[in-house]
């Protein structure tokens, strides 16, 4: 089950299916790295720190988003 971010009032600022370009501001402690998207984090997999990427939203909690790079 794919939850698109909205509970309680919440909604995230990312939809799962959507495309962005984003550049990879970190990398987490599971290696996957890190952008933010309107403020929102999101992890994105097989990236590195400073990489320009277009990603696809994946999945989207409460708190965190998850991505795939589409185009380098």
């Amino acid at each position: 089950m794919e939850y698109s971010g909205e509970r309680r009032g919440f909604r995230a600022p990312i939809e799962v299916g959507a495309t962005y370009d984003v550049t990879i501001e970190d990398v987490g402690r599971e290696g996957d790295g890190i952008t933010r998207v309107e403020g929102f984090v999101v992890f994105v997999p097989n990236t590195n720190k400073g990489d320009n990427v277009k990603v696809r939203v994946t999945k989207v909690s409460r708190r965190v988003g998850f991505a795939e790079v589409v185009a380098e």
